[in-house]
């Protein structure tokens, strides 16, 4: 089937449970995404806030309090929100891509020679009797390894070796430092290896119809075409560039006339980070804007599904940078609804 591009817009909308907020447990919608981006503490409260009728941001310092939510580095080597079952099955998957971080990280570089095994049983060494600070992780791997910089060590520790972001760091107005501790410890479950087939037709759930390369800039896993190619459930759709898209046999297409509201979110989210194309959800042009000299100018206002703005948070209110067109009045007063509904959120 021939999809129009509005047509894929509005079907990712949908999947991502941003054309109407539904009635989900957090974890539910956690573990739907795959995960929420969590490199900055605010994103993933504005993702749930965005999908969730009735969110309280509490519940996400309780899920990581009670380990049924945990921070861990995993997709395109950035720190994700995620249930624990992914969190101990993903980790693993994709620890080649946090080897080509090693290879290319010029932070890591001195010491990316070490031998995993021996590092990894340094790692658990030091964390033996308890959590550490980045800080104190590094400088007691610098002792195991006195004739290596420990700020580099430290740095190899995240990357080779799955080690949680414990709380307070991530929970609702309430700011901590990095802590670590060995993500199988903390969840008191071992790894497992995750069925690449299956995180594929996950991915497909939340984020498709897509291509095998859109697979790979979600995960940052390479070599995933003949993954995608060999899963004979999948069907098969095409976009207007003559592109192969996949999708799961009960993927259910958006109307493309489906209106699609205004929504809030962050710097980064899962909505926009998932494709190789993200012109799906913005145009180029905004997208640099976006961007700016550095990368994320500012939060993200997206309407009639497309990115269309930016704003920040400013003494607990909303206040909108720039919007890169001129909005209709029922979309103004859409806007209005949610930057109350954000501020809302913020004086919880």
């Amino acid at each position: 089937m021939l999809l129009s591009r509005r047509r894929l817009n509005r079907t990712l909308l949908q999947r991502q449970h941003l054309l109407a907020r539904v009635d989900a447990p957090v974890a539910t919608m956690v573990r739907h995404l795959v995960g929420l981006q969590a490199q900055e503490p605010l994103p993933p409260y504005l993702s749930l806030h965005a999908r969730l009728t009735s969110f309280d941001p509490y519940d996400v310092s309780r899920g990581l309090d009670e380990r049924s939510l945990v921070r861990l580095l995993t997709m395109r080597g950035t720190i994700h929100l995620l249930t624990p079952e992914d969190a101990l099955a993903l980790r693993p998957w994709l620890q080649p891509r946090m080897e080509k971080e090693i290879r290319t990280n010029t932070a890591v570089r001195p010491v990316a020679g070490l031998d995993r095994t021996s590092f990894a049983r340094a790692v658990a060494g030091v964390l033996a009797d308890g959590p550490l600070p980045q800080k104190q992780l590094a400088a007691a791997l610098g002792q195991r390894f006195p004739d290596l910089p420990a700020t580099a060590l430290g740095q190899l520790a995240r990357v080779a070796v799955p080690l949680a972001q414990l709380p307070p760091r991530g929970k609702w107005r309430e700011p901590g430092g990095v802590v670590y501790d060995h993500v199988e410890r903390w969840l008191s479950a071992p790894s497992s290896e995750a069925d690449p087939a299956e995180v594929v037709r996950r991915y497909l759930r939340a984020f498709g119809p897509a291509t095998a390369a859109d697979v790979t800039a979600w995960s940052g896993v390479t070599g995933l075409t003949g993954v995608v190619r060999s899963m004979t459930d999948l069907v098969r759709h095409e976009d207007e560039t003559g592109r192969d898209l996949y999708d799961v046999p009960d993927g259910e297409l958006a109307d493309e006339e489906t209106p699609a509201p205004v929504r809030l979110l962050g710097t980064y989210d899962n909505l926009w980070l998932s494709h190789a194309g993200r012109d799906r959800v913005t145009t180029p042009g905004n997208r640099r804007r976006w961007m700016g000299s550095n990368g994320g100018a500012g939060h993200t206002v997206f309407v009639d599904g497309m990115l269309e703005g930016l704003w920040r948070v400013t003494d607990g209110r909303v206040e909108v940078i720039e919007l890169f067109r001129d909005l209709s009045p029922a979309e103004r007063h859409e806007l209005d609804a949610e930057k109350a509904g954000i501020e809302a959120l913020l004086a919880r």
